[in-house]
């Protein structure tokens, strides 16, 4: 591949049925061309793999091989509400992930889910709401929670049929937050309360944490010292019955296999 520097333009060389061609872009692109037995993949469709990556975080894994087709889903930064957050944060919109989700139920070519995890988490409906879509999908899924699943991030994690957490991966437990006018009457509690049980509720019914042991965690003042929560570093997520086990991008893939094997 050749670049000129002053026109940020490149040339693209690559062989398709033992043909080479050339193409020139505008732009500089990175572009792999796959080959397997059945066909081959088009630039067009690299090109629409790569924007997805880029706009949404998702892909689609082939492996040829193993005859399976995953779909890779990124959860990243904060989980983006009803109302947009500024252009400067890293957001997730749960209306660009639950339409895909459906769409990967309904795609028959499409044998498990890879779930990456990096989030700070957001709006707790939201995240519920794509927590129990991932929850209730036919097809094996898997989850990697890498720098962090913080808050709502948490029934994200255990929304999978098995989960893992890196040595390094950290998960936040705190009480629900509410921005903008609070009322200061008791139903605003009862509020509060039962938003708290709804979270506990999903993440014991998914992982071997109790209720009331999220609950506690929620509410432990003995750690954060501007706030209640329970920090869970690596394998103390796993100990608490919260994760499954530490792992890495290597043991997620090989669980997933593992389940639509077991799934076939």
């Amino acid at each position: 591949m050749r670049q000129n520097s002053a026109m940020r333009d490149c040339i693209i060389i690559f062989s398709v049925n033992k043909t080479i061609h050339k193409i020139r872009t505008d732009t500089f692109v990175s572009v792999l061309i796959f080959m397997n037995g059945k066909g081959e993949k088009t630039m067009g469709d690299t090109k629409k793999e790569n924007d997805n990556i880029i706009e949404f975080g998702q892909a689609m894994l082939h492996a040829d091989r193993r005859n399976t087709t995953i779909y890779l889903l990124s959860i990243i930064g904060e989980i983006e509400g009803h109302e947009c957050l500024p252009s400067t944060s890293k957001t997730t919109k749960y209306e660009h992930v639950l339409p895909r989700l459906a769409a990967i139920e309904d795609d028959e070519s499409v044998n498990g889910v890879l779930l990456l995890l990096n989030t700070m988490g957001g709006d707790v409906e939201s995240g519920l709401a794509i927590a129990e879509m991932v929850a209730s999908l036919s097809k094996p899924t898997v989850s990697l929670v890498l720098g962090g699943s913080h808050s709502i991030g948490v029934p994200l994690a255990v929304s999978t049929d098995y989960s893992f957490i890196v040595p390094s991966g950290t998960m936040v437990i705190h009480p629900v937050r509410m921005s903008g006018t609070v009322i200061g009457a008791k139903q605003t509690y009862d509020y509060f309360k039962q938003m708290q049980d709804r979270i506990a509720g999903f993440v014991a019914s998914h992982c071997h944490v109790s209720e009331e042991r999220m609950t506690e965690m929620m509410m432990n003042t003995q750690m954060l010292t501007k706030d209640l929560g329970t920090i869970l570093v690596g394998k103390q997520a796993v100990s608490e019955g919260i994760i499954d086990a530490v792992g890495g991008i290597s043991d997620a893939f090989a669980k997933l296999y593992q389940l639509i094997g077991e799934n076939s």
